[in-house]
């Protein structure tokens, strides 16, 4: 078998993979990158990116429907779920082989393959590039698949799971998602916009559970106006299958039938094959990999990041942890901080999140500044007609820091990064109410909400309660 040798070898070729593949090649390195399907990994191939464009197209069709609100009249509205299908292969493509010629361009070599480790420095890839490599120094990046419900086989027919249902061109009637976290929420949320009828069941308390009482319980009442059900508290006993539908039976006993059902209780670590028991490799008991705050393992010639490590399995997450990685191999000081890691839901409404939450302050003992603004107080929200929701902001009442920030509402996902950068520089509420922010803008909510948190309102009335 052909041997190869380089500096550093990479297993996955997601955001976490090629990120380090780039730096690493930046900072003088040879690198192999190695994955057994494509460049891009779940984030490009079978995650954020399609779903995102799928719900991009629920966007459009939203704003079609209410077109008349805004002086255009539309008549005939109708959509093609198979050319949504279709628009969303052909972005997955494009940016597929765009990131294929940026990874050459940083004269990375790419191997597709799948891999095992022989020693620490030592690995066996199978498959269309099948090699042995010797590498000084190796990053495990090989991500994560979908979470499976014991003795129910995704058949992706009648049973589906992420992956499988990116690619269903025939619209069902109805649905019903085993899941309430963020990947189950956003698919409801683009189903439920094209008419089909949801059922969402969340063993938690609520859908969102981890994400505040305030946004889960805005995002439920939303869902309900859609004609979204929720069963909440419940757990799936099993699932039976007829010939074109199928009925869930939760343990309450109660019974709901369906078109089809997607399973979305999360996501377990792709660890199996690599051979780490033989490396002195920790992991727990979920076969996620341990590391310290530069991202080394318990081998000193092995680093791992991303979704391998079960804590954010969020491509920017692993993006972020890639760059600690290579600059620790290359003994530059980095360390890893998930103080204000941002986390967004493309839910209609979007919910985005970064640092502490309310409940999770109260957890830690610290006793925080609330400030709370409602989008229907903004002039651009009424111009645009996108008045729901509101922003939250965490002030720690000693220190005036900024500890954390909720969004939900339009643009959630674009407003939520002046929280992160206030968060990771430690900036405190006076440097949000002295930045002048531009009028009329949605991001003016974060300074109406600081005002309020430090009982300064400006353009809310005292004392009212949202």
């Amino acid at each position: 078998m052909q041997k190869k040798t380089c500096d550093i070898a990479i297993i996955g070729a997601g955001p976490g993979g090629y990120t380090a593949a780039i730096r690493a090649s930046q900072l003088g390195s040879k690198v192999i990158l190695i994955d057994k399907l494509f460049v891009g990994g779940v984030c490009l191939n079978t995650g954020c990116i399609p779903t995102k464009s799928l719900l991009t197209c629920a966007d459009a069709l939203d704003i079609v429907k209410k077109s008349a609100q805004f002086g255009v009249e539309t008549k005939d509205i109708s959509f093609d779920l198979s050319k949504m299908i279709d628009r969303k292969d052909l972005i997955i493509n494009g940016l597929r082989n765009s990131l294929k010629n940026l990874l050459l361009a940083n004269k990375i070599e790419i191997l597709q393959g799948t891999c095992s480790f022989e020693t620490d420095q030592t690995i066996k890839v199978e498959g269309h590039d099948s090699c042995i490599i010797e590498a000084k120094k190796t990053i495990i990046a090989t991500g994560s698949s979908p979470q499976e419900i014991p003795n129910i086989e995704i058949d992706r027919k009648l049973i589906h799971n992420s992956n499988s249902l990116l690619n269903l061109k025939k619209l069902p009637s109805s649905l019903v998602v085993i899941g309430g976290g963020y990947i189950g929420c956003e698919f409801t949320s683009f189903y439920a916009r094209l008419g089909v009828k949801v059922t969402i069941i969340e063993a938690l308390p609520s859908i969102l559970y981890s994400h505040g009482k305030e946004i889960a319980d805005l995002l439920s009442k939303t869902f309900l106006k859609q004609n979204v059900s929720l069963e909440t508290n419940v757990k799936v006993k099993s699932i039976e299958k007829t010939q074109s539908s199928v009925k869930v039976i939760l343990e309450n006993e109660k019974i709901i039938e369906a078109d089809i059902a997607l399973i979305a209780i999360g996501r377990k670590v792709n660890t199996k094959g690599l051979n780490l028991e033989n490396l002195n490799i920790n992991t727990d008991q979920r076969k996620e990999i341990l590391v310290n705050d530069q991202m080394q393992t318990s081998n000193k010639n092995i680093y791992a990041v991303g979704d391998v490590l079960g804590k954010w399995m969020l491509a920017h997450t692993a993006s972020h942890e890639a760059l600690v990685a290579v600059d620790t191999i290359h003994g530059i000081e980095n360390k890893m901080s998930f103080d204000a890691v941002p986390a967004i839901i493309f839910t209609k409404p979007e919910i985005a999140t970064v640092g502490l939450t309310e409940e999770k302050a109260k957890e830690k003992n610290i006793e925080v500044e609330v400030g709370k603004f409602p989008f229907s107080a903004l002039g651009k929200a009424h111009a645009s007609s996108e008045k729901d929701g509101f922003v939250k902001i965490m002030i720690d009442k000693k220190t005036k820091r900024i500890l954390g920030a909720g969004a939900i509402g339009p643009s959630a996902s674009i407003l939520i990064a002046q929280m992160g950068l206030a968060i990771t520089n430690n900036l405190t509420a006076d440097s949000i109410i002295e930045t002048i922010h531009a009028h009329p803008t949605l991001a003016e909510s974060w300074l109406e909400a600081t005002l309020i948190s430090q009982n300064r309102p400006l353009n809310f009335p005292p004392n009212l309660k949202i």
